[in-house]
């Protein structure tokens, strides 16, 4: 039996440095310019693997569970490079749906301004897994992780959580923005089957409107989770599990690069709560791992071992606080 089986995408991530960008600002909203006309030099590429299907496997594994990896890739050069790197991290592939005529996802990543980015992603045959092509007698697991997915793939998964239900496999979701922008009544069918909702503040308020964070979690927990954590950039995570409200404050720490962060403290926080059952512990794994990714490029690059993360989190801890709800 795996631990967890972690459903959502898989990607080759290619990172590029310029020094061409300008920023502009338009109606509030800030863009990311280049000069057209122009050939405009590389002074960094990097080359990885991601996709937060991917990326929250290898962190589970990493963090010492037994783990494997749910969705559908291509069948050349890329997808043998995805394959590769997950073997090699100890995460189960045989239930990847790869066939003739599928390809793998790709994103380019590009450095901004004060390290935010602008990533555009091909998605590929990420968004059409069907179930009819999983081999539903291996899922044998304790829990299933949700990154987000679209199209037939989102399908795929609501089969899933419905499956999960059944077979008493509980359900970490993971909600993107392109979700939740759908509402609540869309994402329904696989809410209300959740046991851990993860989110950021402007996800969770295209879900449940432009509300206070301790009005946020309130309704997202209505929707059935039972246990929904609101991640705030530099202003720290908010968790709420029905009996009280839990703040984690976050090390002063200057970014590198935060793509993969999301991913990296929704699955450590999901191993937080498997190995110990206990919010706060989840809390800090989750944010000690977020902060080791988000100073250095790549989403799986400085992703921490179990061992690792624990020694961190005592030389460098995280606060985290509570009081009732």
């Amino acid at each position: 039996m795996y631990d967890v089986i972690t459903v959502g995408s898989a990607t080759i991530d290619v990172f590029l440095r310029t020094e061409s960008s300008k920023m502009i600002k338009e109606q509030g909203i800030d863009y990311a310019a280049y000069p057209t006309g122009s050939k405009i030099l590389i002074e960094e590429l990097i080359l990885t693997t991601g996709g937060g299907g991917t990326n929250t496997a290898v962190s589970l594994a990493r963090l010492g569970h037994k783990v494997a990896f749910l969705g559908k890739i291509g069948t050349k050069h890329n997808s043998h490079r995805i394959l590769s790197e997950l073997k090699k991290e100890k995460v189960d592939t045989s239930l990847i749906v790869s066939k003739k005529g599928s390809r793998t996802g790709y994103s380019v990543i590009l450095d901004c301004i004060k390290h935010d980015r602008v990533i555009l992603n091909f998605r590929g045959s990420n968004n059409d897994l069907s179930f009819n092509e999983i081999k539903s007698n291996k899922l044998n697991a304790s829990w299933f992780y949700f990154s987000s997915m679209m199209g037939q793939s989102h399908k795929t998964q609501e089969r899933l959580a419905k499956y999960a239900e059944k077979n008493k496999i509980k359900i970490a979701f993971n909600a993107s923005s392109y979700l939740a922008k759908k509402g609540i009544k869309y994402l329904n069918p696989i809410l209300k089957r959740t046991n851990i909702l993860v989110l950021n503040k402007e996800e969770a308020q295209y879900l449940a409107g432009k509300n206070k964070i301790r009005v946020l979690l309130k309704k997202l927990r209505k929707a059935g989770p039972q246990i929904v954590a609101i991640t705030d950039g530099k202003n720290g995570v908010y968790v709420s599990d029905g009996y009280n409200f839990h703040y984690g404050k976050p090390n002063r720490i200057k970014p590198v690069e935060t793509t993969g962060a999301g991913d990296a403290f929704a699955s450590s926080f999901l191993s937080g709560i498997i190995k110990k059952n206990d919010v706060d512990f989840a809390i800090k794994l989750g944010m000690t791992n977020a902060e080791s990714v988000i100073k250095h490029h790549g989403a799986k690059n400085k992703l921490l071992a179990y061992s690792e993360a624990l020694e961190k989190m005592k030389n460098c801890p995280i606060k985290v606080t509570k009081k009732k709800v």
